[in-house]
């Protein structure tokens, strides 16, 4: 019997955008996936160890606005272990959760290129190196290299083909602060939970007069 084809795709999603949705559809496409299930991070420990100020919208928020981008697809999912779980968020303990849960799947581990040059960084990344492939996002003329260290472990690794986009989510911050429109950006649903909670600063719901 084959293995059950699922892709872990983890991340703040503070918020969650279109580039993201279009390279978790790529993954659909290209690796033939079973499932892929979104993970937003509760504490996601690289911010807390750069002493990020700025601070997360909260769990919820990021959960709402991730389920409101996925709906429709119904291989996406939301998967809130990383949202459960107390203290800072690492890949290797969700995975080895998965595996424990689910046995009967392959696992494939979605990172962008930025990621996968400073996977050395991770908590016990060698042992994840052993538990996954890496699925990493190759945007238009971007090479895909991971750092020297990584390169010198034996480890599966794909690459994801995915159009060229400049949308990320502090230019979705910054736009939303400053009253832009960024449904270009997010899309409807997302922008408007945006401005009905008035996240990043941004201004609320226009009422109809």
């Amino acid at each position: 019997m084959a293995l059950s084809k699922v892709a872990l795709f983890g991340g703040s999603f503070d918020p969650v955008h279109l580039a993201h949705l279009s390279l978790a559809r790529c993954a659909l496409d290209q690796l033939g996936l079973d499932r892929l299930l979104w993970l937003p991070a509760g504490r996601p420990w690289q911010k807390l160890e750069a002493g990020d100020g700025r601070g997360l919208a909260s769990p919820e928020h990021r959960r709402a606005m991730v389920a409101l981008m996925i709906a429709g697809e119904p291989r996406f999912a939301v998967d809130d272990s990383e949202l459960e779980r107390d203290g800072a968020s690492y890949t290797i303990d969700t995975v080895r959760a998965r595996q424990a849960a689910h046995p009967q799947e392959q696992l494939f581990l979605l990172i962008g290129q930025d990621q996968y040059a400073r996977l050395h960084t991770w908590r016990e990344w060698q042992a994840l190196l052993g538990l996954v492939t890496l699925a990493v996002a190759a945007r238009a003329d971007q090479p895909v290299c991971g750092s020297p260290e990584v390169q010198a472990v034996e480890h599966k690794k794909v690459v994801v083909q995915m159009p060229a986009s400049p949308i990320s989510s502090t230019r979705v911050r910054e736009a939303a602060s400053r009253g832009q429109d960024i449904r270009p950006m997010v899309g409807d649903a997302v922008a408007g939970y945006i401005a009905l909670h008035r996240l990043y600063g941004a201004p609320g719901p226009r009422s109809e007069n």
